[in-house]
């Protein structure tokens, strides 16, 4: 089978760490997939992708190097001459303007699109223009696939005629499954949080909640991982509440799990997710998770919380409550790990979700 998988770049992030997982899948069990990054800049993959795959990055068939209406014409013009000269037998998008630029590029060619939606549309701040494209990507594409049953059921609501949709899950990447929970005996224990530093992932609220658990807990320390627009506003924070040494912004790691697995508990404050890559992979991990009740993943991940401590979005004095029981109890840690891989590795398994596309194409009539 030929697959193109559109993104729009290869840099480091979510959506991007999961294309990477199921291209090197998909071309080891003899694929061909061409990986097309459509509106990034020319440059290299931050993950490790096969050889076997083969990479176009938009940037390099285009004229334009400016940021423009035109730059994006003629990329959307480049990506249908690709689709002409390929014949994929399916397109696999990904995020909602390469989903619209995948659907337009592709009408009239009779190749199955499957555009998918990697946080909750109706929640996620668009454009007006934005807003109309992908509601027209909707309706013209073969699939639309979404992360979790509550964006589907939403969806559901929203546009009753949409038929064409489907859950499709993360998958765990084979080699962080394959990975054991690494604590060795030392003195200092350590909270794990990670994602970009941004407002969504509200790290400020993270920052203040140890601020207040440091001096009872003072041989804990937290470490955050990313990168992000807020980077010097957290500094100035952690400097501000007496937490420099106890509060490291770390930066971004290619394999970010290594890290999460010399952790003792992971924690996420978003008010935001579509289905958080880093929380599936701190559970497969055997990580015990403090995680906000956020739309749209976190309650279908942990099963309700039966396999973490879910708490109520933007509860503070219920996230301190929770950390604190979780930080002063190693066999509540070890229970609430153990229990969340084994749910995880059920249920997100690479085997599992890969199982899951090939349904989505054979429904579709990619393959036989």
């Amino acid at each position: 089978m030929k697959i193109l998988f559109a993104l729009s770049s290869l840099h480091a992030g979510g959506a991007e760490r999961v294309a990477a997982t199921l291209t090197n899948a998909w071309v080891e069990r003899g694929d061909e997939v061409t990986l097309v990054a459509t509106f990034s800049g020319r440059g290299t993959c931050f993950y490790p992708i096969s050889e076997k795959a083969r990479i176009v990055f938009l940037a390099d068939l285009v004229a334009s190097t400016r940021r423009s209406f035109i730059n994006r014409l003629q990329r959307l013009v480049a990506l249908r001459r690709l689709l002409m000269s390929e014949r994929p037998n399916v397109v696999v998008s990904f995020l909602p303007d390469v989903n619209v630029a995948s659907v337009i590029a592709s009408l009239g060619l009779r190749i199955p699109v499957i555009i998918c939606e990697r946080t909750d549309p109706l929640v996620s701040k668009k454009t007006i223009f934005l807003q109309l494209s992908t509601y027209f990507a909707y309706h013209h594409a073969r699939m639309l696939s979404v992360q979790t049953q509550a964006v589907a059921t939403r969806m559901h609501s929203a546009f009753p005629r949409l038929k064409q949709l489907r859950v499709v899950p993360n998958p765990i990447p084979e080699e962080l499954q394959k990975h054991p929970l690494s604590l060795p005996p030392r003195e200092r224990r350590r909270l794990v949080a990670a994602g970009r530093l941004t407002e969504d992932k509200q790290f400020d609220l993270l920052i203040a909640v140890f601020s207040t658990l440091a001096p009872q807990w003072h041989k804990w320390d937290l470490v955050i991982y990313g990168e992000g627009q807020l980077h010097q506003q957290l500094e100035r924070q952690i400097q501000t509440l007496g937490m420099t040494g106890r509060v490291t912004l770390a930066g971004v790691r290619k394999t970010l799990w290594e890290e999460m697995a010399r952790s003792d508990v992971f924690v996420m404050t978003s008010r935001l997710e579509g289905f958080p890559n880093v929380l599936l992979e701190a559970m497969a991990l055997g990580l015990p998770c403090v995680v906000f009740d956020c739309p749209s993943g976190p309650n279908e991940i942990t099963c309700n919380g039966e396999d973490a401590m879910l708490v109520t979005l933007n509860d503070l004095q219920g996230l301190t409550a929770a950390l604190a029981t979780v930080m002063g109890d190693a066999p509540l840690r070890i229970a609430l790990g153990s229990r969340a891989r084994e749910s995880v590795v059920r249920r997100f398994s690479l085997a599992t979700v890969l199982n899951k596309w090939d349904e989505l194409f054979k429904e579709i009539g990619a393959i036989a």
